[in-house]
């Protein structure tokens, strides 16, 4: 692997080089490594791009790496990546896309995840978009992710974008079972003329589910953001919606929050605000010895952790 690619798998999965366990590492549309495990078997799909990962009942403590890496300009993609996850696991599944373009054509990347998650399994899902180079292309990554929590299932999913893509449009959809617990954390960061459109909709289905949504985001410049977190509640169950938003510069922000209860033993609660940072916050820190560029990006570095 070349520096470029090395640099993109840090940014994405926090990986220089094949890391332990299952992993798939898909490179400017191609198959580059796999590596399967006694518990958890990749294959490729033959019907359409992407893989079908299994994950054997009753694993535990085990791992999968799938970062996407796309250096070259022009290439644009859609891959299906199915998930199943036998009941009693515990595994950690690390995803990402880091596109590097130094051409003048638009990249692209379209992820589709569909999980299954079985009774009483515990999935943690990361996932972690990132694009670099001086080329005037676009970099666009637009990830979907459809997830199914059989009874007694925890999903705790984090998605980032951490800088350098141009365009996003991101959806997220739970179905939750009875006794099922999801937190969705989503965290984004927008600058010179960026967009992005995020919805996230959990569907707590089953008595006893409870979900939590927590959105912080940051637009700089003149970017635009759009959020739509929806949760709604057909059985006793409780949810709840959290948007925090630092806006900046002549940046947009709309947060539409929806909650929608179908049962009279829902709880569902929703939160939003935007602003700017606070002069006090920055003077603060100026006093320690700070500038203020350093100050206000110490506590967006704080703000989106």
């Amino acid at each position: 692997m070349n520096n470029i690619v090395k640099d993109l798998l840090f940014q994405v999965a926090g990986i220089k080089e094949a890391p332990a366990g299952a992993y798939n590492l898909r490179l400017d549309g191609q198959l580059s490594e796999r590596s399967s495990s006694s518990n958890i078997k990749i294959t490729s799909k033959t019907d359409k791009p992407g893989i079908d990962i299994h994950v054997a009942p009753g694993t535990r403590e085990e791992s999968v790496h799938i970062p996407v890496i796309i250096t070259k300009s022009g290439l644009q993609e859609v891959v299906y990546n199915d998930f199943y996850i036998g009941e009693d696991c515990d595994v950690n599944i690390v995803a990402g896309c880091g596109i590097h373009n130094c051409g003048s054509q638009r990249s692209q990347h379209d992820g589709v995840h569909t999980f299954y998650v079985g009774k009483n399994s515990h999935v943690r899902y990361s996932e972690q978009h990132y694009g670099a180079g001086d080329g005037k292309g676009e970099k666009i990554l637009n990830p979907q992710t459809i997830i199914y929590l059989e009874e007694g299932a925890f999903l705790e999913l984090e998605t980032v974008q951490i800088r350098g893509v141009d365009s996003t449009k991101r959806y997220t959809k739970v179905v939750a079972g009875a006794g099922t617990e999801s937190l969705l954390t989503e965290r984004l960061l927008t600058h010179g003329n960026q967009t992005a459109e995020s919805k996230i909709e959990i569907f707590l289905n089953g008595p006893d589910s409870r979900a939590r949504i927590v959105s912080r985001s940051v637009a700089q410049d003149q970017s635009r953001q759009v959020f739509y977190p929806c949760i709604e509640g057909n059985s006793k169950c409780f949810g709840h919606v959290q948007c925090d938003s630092i806006l900046m510069g002549a940046a947009k922000i709309v947060s539409i929050p929806a909650i929608t209860a179908n049962s009279v033993d829902a709880q569902l609660i929703h939160e939003a605000a935007i602003g700017k940072i606070a002069g006090e916050q920055i003077l603060k820190l100026m006093t320690l010895g700070l500038t203020a560029e350093q100050a206000e990006e110490k506590i967006l570095d704080g703000f989106l952790k």
